[in-house]
């Protein structure tokens, strides 16, 4: 019964991820005249999906969901950002999906380490977690460069894939944290 429970925690992660990848996320202000502002923030929830899934099942599910998220997506759907195949692996976002292995591992481990989930906790967890996807990243855009396979300078991409998501990824980081918090008191989890 146990490992059933784990293969139902590692099957909801995936989908978890699928869905919140799809979602296009932007900040919402009240005007004076009762209408809202919408500010897009040019980011999905696909990072976030992944530490959601490892703060609320610890890194083993975290880290098995991020797994298969990047198996469907070679292999299966086409559900990354810029599509998915084999293919994608000659891309230079992909060095970030493979970040999304060691931060939901890192993500899920320092949740299981906590006691009591608070916001501060989490958003360091988070925050330290998507600095891990960024830096794996970047060394796969220099050995990338190194080998020949992007045309555009190494600046560029380090400037388009880090530098500019990185504040609303951030963002995005805190309000995962929050929802983790809450979800993690409505149920009940350890």
């Amino acid at each position: 019964m146990h490992k059933f429970s784990g293969g139902v925690k590692a099957i909801t992660g995936v989908m978890l991820i699928i869905i919140l990848a799809m979602m296009p996320s932007s900040i919402i202000f009240p005007q004076e005249d009762l209408f809202l502002s919408i500010i897009p923030l040019h980011s999905n929830w696909q990072i976030q999906g992944v530490f959601l899934t490892s703060l609320l099942c610890g890194p083993q599910i975290g880290t098995i969901s991020a797994i298969s998220y990047l198996i469907i997506g070679l292999f299966y759907l086409p559900i990354f950002h810029g599509g998915g195949s084999v293919g994608y692996i000659l891309t230079y976002e992909f060095g970030y999906l493979l970040g999304f292995i060691p931060a939901a591992w890192t993500c899920g481990f320092l949740a299981k380490q906590t006691s009591k989930p608070n916001l501060i906790n989490y958003s360091f967890y988070t925050t330290l977690s998507l600095c891990i996807i960024h830096i794996i990243g970047f060394l796969y855009l220099i050995f990338g460069k190194i080998f020949g396979n992007w045309v555009n300078s190494l600046f560029d991409l380090i400037l388009i894939n880090t530098f500019i998501p990185f504040p609303s990824q951030l963002l995005l980081c805190i309000s995962i944290s929050l929802l983790s918090v809450l979800l993690k008191r409505i149920l009940i989890l350890k």
